[in-house]
């Protein structure tokens, strides 16, 4: 029998959106229970991804538990995200803190023999990385677990900081495509300004996600649905009317960046070898 070839549109994306906020309130709360921490510590920008995460876990929670630090610098600084966390703070709760890190990155840049002023990437991948130590200090001093913002678009396509943006204990939206935190986000009532404005990880001034990506996030996950269900590039390209190269560019790209999805790698010489066969329950 003909299996029939699945159908790329918007609507293949569409999920059951009470169930989605359900489980995944369920998720954050049962693992912070079984960890044995008192809260949960989230860096949070006034995009998208932080403000829907900071959101479901006070929703799961409760906004006491909850601590999203506020992490800008003077290079990249926007008002506007500042409002945004405030305007989303006081709507569901949670607690802020503002940590100015322009002077630790200053330290950073004075002490690093190889810094050069006009390497941006490396320069904004240290940014990331600093947030990264902040946030796990708080966590270690106020007995929290980390919980990132990563989405599914963005990890598979690898566009994030290795141990930087994405390093967290538990990363509640790395199942759903950018499309689809939208959509979760304007069902549990993220403010229509955050969800609209455009996507950046603010590395550098004038940073934008789909620019740097060189695709819109509609189309680039409806690519990576069709990746992910095995449907042939060229099919995809067909469906989507789309240039095959933009594809198989795609496709590239996810198969490329799979070294920063997994645990570092090492040679296999004992029985049961960590990351590959000696796994355990995440919590006791």
């Amino acid at each position: 029998m003909k299996v029939a070839t699945l159908k790329l549109s918007p609507s293949v994306l569409k999920l059951d959106w009470p169930s989605v906020a359900t489980r995944i309130k369920r998720f954050i709360k049962d693992y912070m229970e079984k960890s044995g921490m008192k809260g949960i510590v989230l860096g949070v920008s006034g995009g998208l991804d932080s403000s829907t995460t900071a959101a479901l876990a006070s929703l799961a929670i409760g906004g006491k538990k909850v601590l999203a630090l506020s992490m800008p610098e003077e290079e990249t600084y926007n008002a506007t995200d500042t409002e945004h966390i405030e305007m989303l703070a006081e709507k569901f709760g949670f607690q802020t803190e503002t940590i100015d890190i322009s002077r630790i990155l200053g330290a950073c840049y004075d002490s690093l023999p190889l810094y050069e002023m006009e390497e941006k990437r490396s320069k904004g991948n240290l940014k990331a990385r600093v947030r990264m130590i902040c946030w796990y200090y708080y966590a270690n001093r106020l007995q929290r677990i980390v919980c990132g913002n990563s989405d599914k678009s963005e990890t598979m396509m690898g566009y994030y900081t290795k141990w930087g943006d994405v390093a967290a204990d538990i990363s509640p939206l790395m199942d759903l495509y950018k499309t689809q935190v939208k959509e979760l986000a304007a069902h549990i009532g993220v403010p229509n300004e955050i969800i609209t404005k455009p996507s950046t990880p603010a590395l550098w001034p004038g940073h934008s996600a789909e620019e740097e990506l060189g695709i819109k996030y509609e189309t680039l996950d409806l690519i990576l649905f069709g990746l992910e269900n095995f449907l042939a590039p060229e099919e995809i390209a067909r469906q989507l009317k789309l240039s095959l190269k933009l594809v198989l560019d795609t496709k590239a790209r996810l198969l490329a960046n799979e070294h920063k999805r997994r645990a570092p790698l090492t040679t296999k010489l004992g029985y049961r070898t960590i990351g590959k066969d000696f796994r355990l329950p995440y919590t006791s």
